[in-house]
């Protein structure tokens, strides 16, 4: 391999490292996401909580993974025996001069009660 093909094939995985350091904070922000989800599905009660209790709980979490992207509007639930939480939200980054990484995420998750009991 000559010097030249070296340099080149550096500057393509610089190119590429670059973009994925980029994208693993979206993503990353993402699973943060999801995490709290599913300890607010794991709370007990959750179904019979209002929804501004679940949205209190859902933020606290949020808070604690350092998510800034999620807002309150970005949140919806919808009754159905407990609730469907859904969020969904576009984070966009600069990547290069004029050009912006956009991702859009939407998760849906069923917030319904958990006894082990089964009353």
């Amino acid at each position: 391999m000559t010097l030249i093909s070296f340099i080149i094939v550096l500057a393509v995985l610089g190119v590429f490292a670059f973009i994925g350091m980029k994208l693993f904070p979206i993503y990353a922000e993402y699973y943060a996401v999801v995490g709290s989800m599913k300890t607010v599905q794991a709370a007990p009660g959750v179904a019979k909580m209002p929804p501004q209790k679940i949205w209190d709980l859902f933020s606290r979490n949020l808070y604690i993974n350092y998510s800034k992207n999620v807002k309150r509007h970005h949140v919806t639930l919808t009754r159905k025996g407990g609730y469907v939480m859904r969020v969904a939200y576009e984070v966009r980054e600069p990547l290069i001069f004029n050009l912006d990484v956009v991702a859009k995420f939407d998760k849906s998750i069923d917030l319904y009660r958990q006894d082990p009991g089964g009353d």
